[in-house]
């Protein structure tokens, strides 16, 4: 239920069973329609108005609040969105109406101020979860790239002064819970209490209203670079060039050469122009799970560890170091990731920018083929990454040679790191 405060401002008590006479839309998850699957409603100001669990803008909703808190944020304010529809269309696509497809975003999320106007016009807070716009990127590699003929500016995709012409998008992450406990292969009530525990109670409609099928976790979302005609990134007679990057601030911002994230980052949109001035298109997916989605305090632990243990860093104890900081080495959950694609309409990838069997393994299982994997160029690899590669390597992370790629049939074969081959 909700109570009013003095000032006006809204005070959520949380009520420990279901509202039976909301008139608040249902959400039907993997409909075919946007009105047969309904808007998702996140509101703040009229909780009672909610039909999912959590609130808008994902990690940054906590700056929300605090802005509401001093005052400089009107609670009951709702988003104009007046010329904010997205820049290109995307969908929708077969995948949008299988509910196994996409778990962790909302499909329609960009079409919300569109296909949900008429819910807007009855005062409901339906926002959008999905942006669409389009920039220009100029990175220092690409200049290398022109500098040594790899690239050519073509006034289209890229220019003379390095602009590289883009469609890019930023997802916040929206969690259908019974399908998310499917795909993790654990009962939805067990993921229900851990994430309201280990949450330190913040969402307790996990566990109190199991009506409530959609959340909305305030955690990192991701970012989509497309370079080519979005309209047809879906059509598999179209190549598709693509880097799946999960952040590393260290190296992708601030040039740290621990490892290899920004140098492989930088080929694969080398990749990715280079396809897209072939005709084909491009993609870079840039997902916010900083060091293996463990945390930057985390990975900075571990990087004091691996340099001080006795004998020095060793590719041997990479992991090991991570396990007794971290207590795992790895929270990035790839069986997630595919949904981008299927969000995409993407059933194919020509040419991918990695050598992660995790992430080839995820996107194999869900359908979508790989044709080849591009390894990072041996000079690309910084002498302090050396480490990181070997240990990758060792713990089947990565493809144990990076040249000896296996094609469709399962037959070595070697895939060669000139873009021209």
């Amino acid at each position: 239920m909700k109570k009013n405060r003095p000032g006006g401002h809204s005070h959520i008590v949380l009520t420990s069973h279901p509202q039976k006479d909301s008139k608040v839309p249902k959400v039907n998850w993997g409909a075919a329609t946007a009105e047969e699957r309904g808007p998702l409603i996140a509101s703040m100001a009229d909780h009672e108005s909610s039909n999912v669990i959590g609130a808008y803008a994902g990690a940054y909703s906590v700056y929300r609040a605090m802005a509401v808190a001093i005052g400089v944020l009107d609670p009951l304010h709702v988003p104009d969105l007046r010329n904010t529809a997205p820049a290109e269309r995307i969908g929708p696509h077969p995948q949008w109406a299988d509910p196994d497809k996409i778990v962790s975003l909302d499909p329609w999320g960009h079409m919300a101020g569109e296909v949900f106007g008429k819910y807007r016009d009855q005062g409901l807070d339906v926002r959008p979860t999905i942006a669409v716009t389009k920039a220009h990127i100029n990175v220092p590699e690409i200049h290398d790239a022109m500098r040594a003929g790899r690239l050519k500016p073509d006034g289209k995709i890229l220019k003379e002064n390095g602009d590289v012409r883009v469609t890019k998008a930023a997802i916040d992450p929206v969690w259908y819970l019974p399908g998310i406990a499917k795909r993790m292969n654990i009962d939805e009530r067990d993921l229900r209490r851990s994430l309201f525990e280990h949450s330190g109670g913040m969402f307790p409609e996990l566990v109190t209203r199991p009506d409530l099928k959609v959340f909305m976790p305030p955690i990192g979302g991701h970012t989509l670079y497309f370079m080519g005609d979005v309209e047809t990134i879906h059509d598999p007679n179209v190549p598709l060039a693509c880097r799946l990057h999960d952040e590393c601030n260290g190296s992708d911002v601030f040039g740290s050469d621990i490892c290899t994230c920004r140098p492989y980052l930088c080929h694969g949109i080398e990749l990715c122009i280079d396809m897209a001035q072939k005709g084909g298109n491009g993609l870079i997916v840039y997902n916010r799970k900083e060091g293996r989605a463990l945390g930057e305090v985390t990975k900075f632990l571990v990087y004091n560890a691996r340099k001080r243990q006795e004998g020095g860093d060793s590719a041997a104890k990479y992991f090991e170091r991570t396990e007794c900081v971290a207590g795992v080495q790895d929270m990035r959950f790839q069986e997630l990731m595919p949904d981008i694609f299927h969000w995409l309409g993407i059933t194919k990838i020509d040419r991918f920018a990695s050598m992660s069997n995790m992430k080839h393994d995820a996107l194999a299982k869900h359908g979508i083929k790989v044709i080849e994997r591009v390894p990072i160029p041996p000079e690309l690899i910084p002498d302090d990454a050396s480490v990181e590669m070997e240990a990758k390597k060792a713990a089947g992370y990565y493809v144990p040679d990076p040249e000896q790629v296996l094609d469709e049939k399962g037959l070595e074969t070697v895939k060669g790191r000139d873009l021209d081959e």
